[in-house]
């Protein structure tokens, strides 16, 4: 598996596994007539705009194999220094294969070259905890709590975890 920064090409590709991933993951979170609408074309939105006009600071990874993109990265560099990892996906079916351990490395690392000296943190919905599991095996540490409030009129409570500078994950 090959884990390389995305290109505009890719938008198509990571954002149907966006979609599928939130489907998936957030089944019985999220309620469940925003899963069933258009989320496939709300992602293709989204990632067709972060690829054709990136933000200063913000990138984007793949990891690759045979061809097919099996999971993403996406990091944002915030006007107080910190990067959001924004993203940060398996295609649906490959959990726990490794291929989100081996981006978060990858995303952290780049961080540290990058942004040396900048924390790296994400917002986690509190009943993810499958995903707040994961984060925490990998060294983050909570840092907040508050409510996600969602455009499509719905509000979940979520958790702030973070990466202090230079930390391993």
């Amino acid at each position: 598996m090959e884990i390389r920064t995305g290109r505009k090409s890719d938008a198509a590709e990571v954002a149907a596994m966006h979609a599928e991933s939130w489907r998936t993951a957030y089944a019985g979170i999220m309620p469940s007539s925003f899963l069933a609408g258009p989320l496939l074309e709300d992602r293709l939105q989204l990632w067709l705009g972060r690829l054709d006009e990136p933000r200063p600071g913000a990138t984007l990874f793949v990891a690759e194999e045979a061809a097919e993109i099996q999971g993403f990265a996406y990091l944002i560099l915030q006007s107080d220094g910190r990067l959001l990892l924004d993203n940060l996906h398996a295609r649906p079916g490959r959990t726990g294969s490794g291929i989100g351990s081996r981006l978060l490395a990858h995303a952290l690392g780049w961080a540290a070259d990058e942004h040396p000296g900048s924390s790296v943190y994400l917002e986690v919905l509190h009943a993810n905890t499958r995903a707040i599991a994961f984060y925490e095996r990998h060294g983050a540490l909570r840092t907040d709590e508050r409510v996600c409030r969602f455009e499509q009129g719905f509000e979940l409570p979520e958790l702030e975890y973070a990466w202090p500078a230079n930390s391993p994950a």
